[in-house]
This record gives structure tokens, C-alpha cells and sequence, in this order.
């Protein structure tokens, strides 16, 4: 018996997007890594370290190799992913195998423009009041690389899931799914 598998027709959509709202960074700093890991492994974490906001902020930020600013590329996925939800017929986990948002660099997409620093107030986990500090883009701009199974999913419909997650879902923190205001976008029409 002979079983004929068939090779995917795989293709990459180029799609812009433009910010229609802030995207805040919240990538976690080594320091933090490294005292969750000595707090788990029970080591004596001592006092916390002064807050020092502008490093705070510095190590919110996702950064490219050559100094740039980017954004994990599979934030961008996990939209389009929970978007599928809202489709009638379209399962969040044949999404997750049919698409794929390719990385730049390492596992993040660039992100054009400047970001600033924001201060949040935050509620713990106890809660207990705190300061965040972390890096926000105003106005962005990225470059996405969709690869696609085109045996099952259109470009076009790869552009209007992306759509929809920009609108729906977004990325970052306070991302509308997560009953935010941030994180939204839209297609660049070209």
C-alpha cells in the first residue's frame, strides 16, 4: 500500500500595518528573570533593588540586533489566532497551522517609529499599588511576513484575518481582547 502525501502550497503574503493606536512594550528585563528563577529555586532574594525608572523603561523595549525596535513576531500570530474565533466555521486551531508570521530577527518583526516612556499604575497580585515604567510607540509601523498554506487559505483571507485581529484583538499590553484601549492596527493599503 502506497500513501501519496502531498507537499503544502505554501506561499508568503507581504502586509503593512500601521498603529491605530499605542503599542506598549512589556518585555521582561533580565534582573526580573533572574529574581523570579531565585525566588522559585528558594535563594535568599534579599531587598529589592531602588526602582530605577529609566532602565525600567530601557528594558521594556524589544531590541533587534543592530539596535533597532521590534516585537515578537508570534504576538502578531496570537492575534490572528483569537480573531479566528469571531469566524463562523473557522477553528482558532486550524489558524494556528495554517499561518505563520515570520521573525526578522531572532523571533521579532521590526517596528518602525520612536518610542517613549509611560508611566502605568498597576494593582498586584496581593493587591498591592506599583509604579510600571515602560516603553510605548505612538505611532508604529511594521512590515509582516505571512507564510501561508494557500491548499487551504487565501491571501486575501489571510489579509482580512489580520485585519480583524488589528481591530479585535491587538498586541501588547492593554490590547483591546484584554479590555485595553492599545495595540490596535490596521492593513496599509498599497
Amino acid at each position: 500500500m502506497s500513501i501519496e502525501i502531498k507537499r503544502p502550497n505554501l506561499e508568503v503574503a507581504a502586509i503593512s500595518i500601521k498603529g491605530t493606536s499605542a503599542l506598549i512594550c512589556h518585555k521582561w528585563s533580565e534582573k526580573a528573570k533572574k529574581e523570579m528563577l531565585d525566588k522559585q529555586m528558594g535563594k535568599n532574594v534579599g531587598a529589592r533593588a531602588k526602582k530605577d525608572p529609566k532602565k525600567d523603561y530601557e528594558d521594556s523595549l524589544y531590541r533587534t540586533s543592530d539596535g533597532g525596535y521590534g516585537f515578537p513576531a508570534v504576538a502578531f500570530k496570537a492575534a490572528m489566532v483569537r480573531a479566528a474565533k469571531m469566524i463562523d466555521g473557522l477553528a482558532m486551531t486550524d489558524v494556528r497551522q495554517m499561518v505563520h508570521v515570520l521573525a526578522e530577527d531572532s523571533d521579532l518583526v521590526r517596528i518602525a517609529g520612536e518610542p517613549q516612556s509611560r508611566e502605568d499604575m498597576v494593582r498586584l497580585a496581593k493587591g498591592v499599588a506599583d509604579i510600571r515604567y515602560r516603553g510605548e510607540f505612538r505611532e508604529w509601523t511594521a512590515d509582516l511576513k505571512i507564510q501561508y498554506n494557500a491548499d487551504v487559505i487565501s491571501a486575501d483571507q489571510v489579509a482580512n484575518l489580520l485585519y480583524l485581529a488589528g481591530f479585535s484583538v491587538g498586541v501588547g499590553e492593554w490590547r483591546i481582547e484584554k479590555g485595553g484601549q492599545f495595540g490596535t492596527f490596521t492593513l496599509v493599503e498599497s
